[in-house]
């Protein structure tokens, strides 16, 4: 039996009334995103209409989703907020905190010693509060939850942007930060803007070489980085329907890498096999029970472009593999145009590491089709020319995958498997050199390329790719190796051509594992006692922070003016900082050291007004803080791109800073700022970038008379005694602003448990 069957069956209980409730109020058909959405009104059945990228809609997500390196944060945060139990079905997943260096079983144990402190931590908080925890190699969390949790037209939230994974199996699983989880896991409804939607029409069927991940990378080189900002992306269309449960997943995975809120596809045969081969039947004949209201209306997907925002369309019989990068997602080059735009653009062509794995692409499917082409390569006595890691998405497919052989043909390959774990993707690798920053290539099944991403090397330049396409450029060791047409030398000296991919969408012989990994919480955690040190280095409780002083801020410093690409990783980087995640002060001093300074063109080097020194981001700010200053950060375009890690608004707001004033957001980003009570501020203008000077000290003005949609003044107070006034932009509405005056949302929720109310 699935877990949480009678929750999954109240949710589709309520599905049709609140369809046909939301469907005679909107006046016409629903799209599946819209049905999902009004499905899980707070309210219960609709009685308004949204209007699309404007609304704020409270919701009632299904469940929560954390993994290790969020869930700290998010779990201490939920410590404060006077609740015995989660109000919803919550898993905690251990899967950052994992390095890759030798292989699995010694990574593991390395791991299990070294953060011992950690894992303990999250596993008797979850004990105390009801919540399911996945131990240290039990796998990766999105792999994990499409496996256990996922469900057609669920609502999910989960502290990771990769959360929209679960979209492979018709759910609306959308990445938070761990403020949001906290609302949710204490029973109050969770806030969003209602998306815009975009349609993307796939005609044909993959064939060939390609892959479902090529299809993502071609969106994500069609809507960019930002190009999905507050919006659904829905799938649809013959070539929807003819790919795998978890091909889908992959796709809805990497469309975190076009900003999109989440993506989705509606309920399908392939989803049903899915789940009846990992032992939930009885999920599938609930949903099959109301399969027509898990997909959108029939008139929908006739005439998309009456329906969606914005529609695209994709011939997947025609679709070329693709290689995505460098140094972000949405460059995409497609595989026999390589060799012409590395030579233009100087990139490296000999290819040292070749990855496979991650949340995105750790599949059976995944391993299988990557197994046939290593498979290929040791029968036609070819010897792999880079190295090679691999990491199972989950226990279940490592020891089935295992059972199958194709882990054994990995490693006659001479493959590193590496644990059940994130691992490179997050930057947990220990890569043998690469503290010599020396410029090479690399090419990996992941998801994101940003510089210094997998191995903290900023001359390492990362191309994410299919795994099968991963397995063939790895073994030919040239980034503009076209396996489609090229050939390669044997050891006997032989030109041979690797034959197409093959793989089997589901074991043959079924999904088999000893041990998942699963322990369950205690029926009543009441007696169970969660310990935190004062002395940790790891771990540290939470004081509130301080409310609004009920005045406007004035005499703030400008603490940095970030040029181009700020993402998450640059305000708050991941690999050896993650061990710090859940000590709030420890892990603020690597508080954007990886931003560009706009004055200097240097990382982690600004200037300390009150000294007129220059030195490190976090050191200039804690100097403002002990001086009781505080600052404003400035930045560029779609700021605070990337992972959903609220460390990257919880640091600032710790040390002092203010506001964050930007020329546009990434949506998670935004919404941790609101939550930890800071000001996420907009130029109107985004040409007054330019007004900020490096000496300015700002005011913003406006603020005792906040309010939705009226725009705030900043002054521009420069070191030659001029002065300039900008407009500046906020989307706050009246409960965000609250979420402000109270110094945060976790203190009104305090505030409220402490009055007894719900």
């Amino acid at each position: 039996m699935a877990f949480d069957i009678d929750m999954i069956k109240r949710v589709y209980a309520n599905f049709p009334s609140r369809i046909e409730a939301a469907r005679n109020l909107v006046n016409k058909p629903l799209t599946l995103s819209e049905k999902i959405l009004y499905a899980h009104l707070w309210q219960g059945e609709a009685t308004e209409t949204y209007t699309r990228g404007t609304s704020y809609v409270d919701f009632a997500p299904d469940r929560v989703a954390m993994q290790d390196a969020t869930a700290q944060m998010a779990l201490l945060q939920f410590m404060q907020a006077g609740r015995a139990k989660v109000a919803v079905p919550s898993t905690v997943h251990c899967d950052h905190l994992i390095q890759a260096k030798v292989g699995a079983e010694a990574d593991l144990q390395r791991a299990t010693t070294e953060s011992k402190e950690v894992f303990d931590f999250l596993g008797s908080v979850s004990n105390k509060y009801g919540i399911g925890f996945w131990k240290p190699g039990a796998g990766i969390i999105h792999q994990v939850v499409l496996e256990n949790y996922a469900f057609p037209g669920g609502m999910m939230i989960g502290t990771d942007s990769h959360t929209v994974n679960a979209g492979g199996l018709g759910m609306l699983a959308i990445g938070v930060g761990g403020a949001d989880a906290c609302d949710v896991m204490a029973g109050l409804p969770w806030e969003l803007k209602f998306p815009k939607l975009i349609g993307v029409k796939l005609t044909g069927k993959l064939n060939g070489w390609t892959a479902p991940k090529d299809v993502i990378l071609k969106v994500a080189g069609i809507l960019t980085v930002k190009g999905g900002t507050g919006c659904i992306v829905e799938y649809f269309g013959e070539g929807a329907t003819s790919m795998s449960c978890t091909g889908k997943g992959t796709i809805c995975n990497m469309g975190a890498e076009i900003g999109a809120t989440t993506s989705t596809f509606g309920y399908d045969e392939s989803m049903e096999r899915y789940l009846r081969s990992t032992n939930r039947n009885d999920v599938a004949d609930a949903a099959n029970a109301i399969k027509e209201h898990l997909t959108a209306d029939p008139e929908v997907y006739a005439n998309p472009e009456q329906y969606f925002d914005q529609v695209i369309e994709i011939d997947l019989s025609t679709l070329e593999p693709h290689l995505n990068g460098p140094f972000t997602p949405d460059l995409a080059t497609p595989v026999s145009q390589m060799k012409q735009e590395a030579e233009k653009n100087g990139w490296p062509l000999s290819v040292e590491w070749g990855l496979i794995g991650s949340c995105t692409n750790s599949s059976y499917e995944d391993l299988s089709r990557a197994a046939s082409i290593a498979k290929q390569a040791v029968d036609k006595g070819l010897v792999t020319k880079a190295e090679f890691g691999i990491n199972p998405g989950s226990e279940q497919v490592r020891y089935t995958a295992n059972r199958d052989g194709l882990l054994k043909t990995f490693e006659d390959l001479n493959a590193t498997i590496f644990t059940n774990a994130c691992g490179p993707c997050i930057g947990m690798w220990d890569r043998v050199g690469a503290e010599k920053q020396e410029k090479n290539t690399i090419v990996h099944s992941f998801n994101r390329n940003f510089a210094k991403r997998a191995d903290g090397n900023p001359n390492t330049f990362a191309f994410v790719a299919s795994p099968e396409m991963v397995a063939a450029i790895a073994i030919s060791g040239r980034l503009d190796f076209n396996p489609l047409t090229d050939t390669l030398t044997n050891t006997n000296g032989e030109q041979v051509k690797l034959d197409a991919p093959v793989g089997d969408e589901l074991p043959t012989k079924g999904f088999a594992v000893e041990d998942a990994g699963y322990q369950a919480p205690a029926e009543d955690g009441s007696g169970v006692e969660v310990i935190v040190s004062p002395a940790s280095h790891r771990l540290q409780l939470l004081d509130p922070f301080a409310a609004w002083e009920g005045t406007d801020l004035k005499g703030l410093k400008l603490l940095i003016k970030a040029k181009g690409k700020c993402t998450t990783d640059h305000i708050s980087m991941a690999g050896p900082w993650l061990k710090f995640r859940g000590h709030l002060d420890n892990i603020s001093n690597n508080m954007l050291i990886g931003a560009v300074n706009f004055f200097n063109e240097k990382t982690d080097n600004v200037k300390n007004q009150l000294t007129g020194e220059y030195g490190p981001v976090p050191s200039t700010q804690r100097a403002y803080k002990a001086a009781g200053i505080g600052s404003v950060v400035v930045g560029d375009e779609n700021y605070g791109e990337g992972s959903s890690r609220e460390h990257a608004a919880m640091e600032p707001r710790h040390l002092g800073v203010r506001a964050v004033l930007v020329k546009s957001f990434a949506r998670i980003h935004e919404t941790n700022l609101k939550k930890q009570g800071m000001l996420g501020l907009t130029f109107a203008n985004k040409e007054d970038y330019d007004k900020i000077l490096e000496d300015d000290t700002i005011d913003i003005i406006g603020l005792t008379s906040f309010a939705p949609n009226t725009p705030l003044t900043v002054v521009l107070n420069h070191k030659d005694g001029s002065k300039e006034e900008i407009l500046v932009n906020h989307s706050y509405n009246e409960q965000q602003i609250e979420w402000f005056k109270a110094g945060g949302a976790l203190n009104i929720i305090r505030r409220n448990a402490a009055a007894g109310k719900a």
